[in-house]
């Protein structure tokens, strides 16, 4: 609230445990509408994210469901937050201002009303400065809108409620009563100096001397009462017309601002929710760059897997050439063994008919032998 002396912080976002000070949604609320409107839509929902992941569903509601202060907004409420003495006299003085409207104080409205000028005045330029000096300088047209907040909340009791809750979403308006520097006070203090069918007093003739002259000028007095009487009368009738003229149009004029607020509520939900498309729209266009690159990068790296694969193929067609070759060689080289082993066997056959023959050949020639032996020692006998 106003008066309040307002720390300054920096949001330092969900590492920090989950609450900034842990102090809950409402110091998220007071932070997020001092954020620049443009970083507004990526702190909430880092917040929001926040209470969520720590099981405060009612809070991540309630953080989701903020929305983005247009920039006039944003510098009414950093004015707030960040000039809390300035503020609240700024308050008190519009609370006075309305007091003085409401008793028809014709010198304390005009000298309330200049102080108004240099109040509105002073401060749009610290709006200015502090807005400045967050690095968002802020335009003519923006700061008119700011002039036109501060001059609702002098004005309008219900602005200034608004506005001293710190969470502006637009820019206020300010109620048609307070639009000019004409105050509506003094022709009604004009009219209320003179009582309706006072008639100026005249001297009373002497008794028993009244002349016809003297009775006519009696006579021209009452009639003239009687007019002054049916003109106040017709003045007071006007006064009341005027003054239901006038409560008709304020109300019409409360209306109308209800519906210009339920407008302006809409429009900053529909703005919010353009802004979270552009903000989905661009994470969508992120992450499809980063699939275009890993497509990219998989299309590059599966033409070298079919070079290699061809390679491979290449080397797999060779291989089997030579194993058909080898196949090849293998079936005469079996048949060389087999004709080979065939000659083996031949010969084997033609070494065992020859060792018997040799056998039988030594078996003779030893008979011989002994017979030749036998022979020699017969005959030497």
């Amino acid at each position: 609230m106003p008066g309040k002396r307002v720390r300054h912080r920096e949001v330092e976002g969900p590492d920090r445990q989950d609450r900034p000070d842990g102090t809950g949604v409402e110091a998220v609320l007071d932070e997020l509408y001092v954020t620049p409107p443009s970083d507004f839509v990526g702190r909430r929902e880092v917040w929001a994210a926040a209470a969520r992941t720590s099981g405060r569903g009612d809070d991540a509601r309630a953080i989701r469901g903020a929305r983005r202060p247009t920039l006039a907004a944003w510098a009414a409420n950093l004015l707030l937050r960040s000039r809390p003495e300035e503020s609240r006299q700024f308050l008190e003085l519009g609370e006075s201002l309305r007091e003085a409207y409401r008793t028809l104080d014709p010198g304390g409205l005009k000298e309330l009303s200049d102080q108004r000028r240099r109040v509105v005045a002073a401060l749009s330029r610290e709006a200015a400065g502090l807005a400045r000096t967050a690095g968002l300088p802020l335009s003519g047209s923006v700061l008119r809108e700011v002039e036109s907040t501060l001059r609702a909340v002098l004005a309008d009791a219900d602005a200034a409620r608004r506005w001293s809750g710190g969470r502006l979403e637009t820019a206020l308006a300010p109620p048609s009563t307070f639009s000019s520097d004409t105050e509506p006070a003094a022709a009604a203090s004009t009219t209320a100096k003179r009582p309706a069918g006072a008639t100026a007093k005249r001297p009373a003739p002497e008794k028993g001397k009244r002349s016809a002259s003297a009775e006519s000028a009696a006579a021209s007095t009452r009639v003239r009462g009687g007019k002054d009487e049916l003109a106040a009368r017709r003045r007071d009738r006007q006064l009341r017309l005027e003054r239901e003229r006038q409560a008709e149009r304020e109300q019409r004029l409360a209306r109308a601002r209800e519906a210009a607020e339920v407008t302006e509520r809409r429009l900053g939900d529909r703005r919010a929710e353009v802004e979270d498309a552009d903000a989905s729209l661009r994470r969508t266009r992120d992450h499809r760059d980063r699939a275009r690159r890993q497509a990219s990068a998989a299309e590059q790296q599966l033409r070298k897997v079919r070079k290699a694969l061809e390679r491979a193929q290449e080397q797999v067609r060779r291989a089997e050439e030579q194993v058909d070759r080898a196949e090849e060689h293998a079936g005469h080289a079996g048949e060389d063994l087999a004709r080979a082993e065939q000659e083996q066997r031949q010969a084997e056959e033609r070494r065992r008919t020859a060792t018997a023959a040799l056998t039988e050949a030594e078996r003779e020639a030893h008979d011989t032998a002994r017979a030749v032996h036998r022979l020699d020692r017969s005959r030497g006998e």
